[in-house]
């Protein structure tokens, strides 16, 4: 499989577009050169679960929670350094989580620097990680920009998705390709299982509140839950999948229509539907409870629940303060605010 994936890089940068390789001579001459790269987080607004079955999900980007990467060309060293809070070192000494991650380095730095000058690269993210809000991705796409910037290459947004597509395959295998694809975007995004992703219009004026829980999200045993659910008691469970896909409907009108109240009832229902699923836990439910009492207009937990993350919707930047207080006063270990309007 990384053969092939390599493969696949290379044509990605070869075909996709002509004529943006350097000489050796000029790389060389770029020795100390720098290139940054960022990218930010994702949330799923809503369809969680549901979109497994065939159902729609809106992903949202969130400017708020960053990923930076910085790139600097070092002939002096003998082997590309990797820094990060994960793991300080040479680039082939990482291992374990990083591993992914080592892979993607390794494939675009050949392909993209025929002299293979060592460099430092050095990864700095605000998304915690295995909490729903697309960490590897993000960092993946963060690379990416950084590597490109710093051998002067053009990279258009598809030639990105695709690179960012390949990455994820590098270190989760199989993904739907929604996280590449928002940490990467500006707008919400409309996702369908097996459909292109589309990108959604967006006129809201709000502020989005999320929180993390302090707990890892458990998505692998909350699908196998509802799958098992699916299997055993379909007449319960096949309802409150269809109940979802059409609140995501409605909640892609609500933001475009600048409905504000009308999308917090609708995300409250569709929590209603998780916790219904069995995706939600105690911890969360909490969360949620504390949000509502504080005057959330709607609140719900986003990914793949059983742990991550909240979120919570606000009318002004005062109330999504309070909530962000509150949220942090019971326990949520990181808070972070995204005014919808910038979306």
């Amino acid at each position: 499989m990384p053969n092939l994936i390599y493969v696949a890089v290379i044509f990605v940068l070869q075909y996709s577009s002509k004529g943006i390789f350097k000489s050796e001579k000029e790389i060389k001459g770029d020795c100390m050169q720098t290139g940054v790269g960022q990218s930010h987080a994702k949330i799923i607004l809503i369809g969680e679960h549901a979109v497994v079955y065939g159902q729609p999900a809106i992903a949202l980007p969130i400017f708020a929670v960053q990923a930076r990467v910085t790139v600097t060309l070092e002939p002096a060293l003998q082997t590309p350094q990797i820094k990060s809070t994960y793991y300080n070192g040479p680039l082939e000494q990482a291992v374990g989580q990083m591993q992914g991650i080592r892979r993607l380095i390794e494939q675009l730095w050949h392909a993209l620097d025929p002299n293979l000058t060592p460099f430092e690269l050095t990864i700095e993210s605000d998304l915690p990680p295995e909490r729903g809000m697309g960490s590897s991705a993000a960092t993946a796409v963060a690379i990416i920009r950084a590597l490109f910037a710093t051998y002067h290459q053009e990279l258009s947004q598809q030639r990105l998705l695709k690179l960012a597509a390949l990455s994820e395959n590098l270190i989760h295998g199989n993904p739907s390709g929604i996280d590449a694809a928002t940490t990467g975007a500006t707008t919400p995004l409309w996702f369908v299982k097996g459909q292109p992703l589309q990108p959604l219009p967006i006129n809201l004026k709000g502020y989005l509140v999320i929180a993390d829980s302090g707990q890892k999200g458990q998505t692998g045993a909350a699908v196998k839950s509802v799958q098992n659910q699916m299997m055993s008691n379909p007449e319960q469970t096949q309802p409150l999948i269809d109940h979802l896909g059409y609140l995501t409907q409605q909640v892609a009108r609500n933001i475009a229509q600048n409905e504000l109240t009308v999308l917090g009832a609708n995300l409250n229902r569709a929590q209603l539907d998780l916790r219904a699923l069995g995706v939600s836990n105690a911890r969360v439910d909490y969360l949620i409870d504390v949000a509502n009492q504080t005057g959330s207009l709607g609140t719900k937990l986003t990914g793949g629940g059983r742990g991550g993350c909240i979120i919570a919707l606000a009318a002004t930047q005062s109330a999504a303060d309070d909530l962000a207080q509150a949220l942090s006063a019971a326990g949520a270990i990181k808070t972070w605010i995204q005014p919808l309007h910038a979306l």
